[in-house]
């Protein structure tokens, strides 16, 4: 495994781990490690940042198991999109979490804060960092679901097509479910599975 360099960007990793298992659930901690593995392995893989896949992949879901209200409070203190509220905390968790990160674990680095907001929902465009994110979230380790094999090879085979194969099962999943959807997942539909780049 690559050298992890937490000091370049003035955070310590035992400390990060300590304050992420103290915020969530044993499996939800053990899902976070199992990011922070295919995080790794995906930047190893593509040329990216290992220290930074690392990070996010570590610290993605910190805010995953927080209260309702403590969403509701960041998004008025913060003068969010008024629309986020009606979303809740499949949103909320990535989309604000990232504030919970950068104020209490001291990640600074906004790459790093950017794929943590995006980790659920995507967007066009995404940097490198931000595709490892999303798609490591998906296929980690302990991930058990129909196709999630396939996603993997699919991942380790090319970064962009493991986007696609996610957010299409995403939408399946969503649609199914007569959930709703998110914007931001629409316009990673159009972006990279629909071939709408601008």
């Amino acid at each position: 495994m690559s050298k992890l360099e937490y000091e370049k960007y003035g955070l310590q990793r035992e400390k990060i781990l300590e304050q992420v298992k103290g915020a969530m659930s044993k499996k939800r901690f053990r899902h976070s490690l199992g990011v922070e593995k295919a995080c790794i392995a995906l930047a190893e893989k593509y040329h990216g940042n290992v220290t930074k896949a690392s990070i996010a992949g570590l610290t993605h879901d910190y805010a995953k198991e927080r209260s309702n209200e403590d969403f509701l409070n960041k998004i008025n203190e913060k003068n969010l999109d008024k629309d986020l509220i009606s979303w809740g905390n499949p949103i909320w968790h990535g989309v604000v979490g990232s504030y919970f990160v950068k104020e209490e674990l001291k990640v600074e680095d906004e790459e790093i804060l950017s794929a943590i907001k995006k980790h659920t929902t995507g967007s066009k465009e995404m940097t490198l960092l931000e595709e490892i994110l999303y798609v490591a979230d998906y296929i980690e380790e302990n991930r058990d679901f129909p196709g999630v094999d396939e996603a993997r090879k699919i991942a380790f085979e090319s970064l962009e097509a493991g986007v696609i194969f996610e957010t299409k099962q995403t939408l399946k999943f969503l649609i199914e479910k007569n959930q709703g959807v998110y914007p931001k997942t629409l316009e990673t539909y159009n972006y990279y599975v629909a071939g709408k780049k601008e």
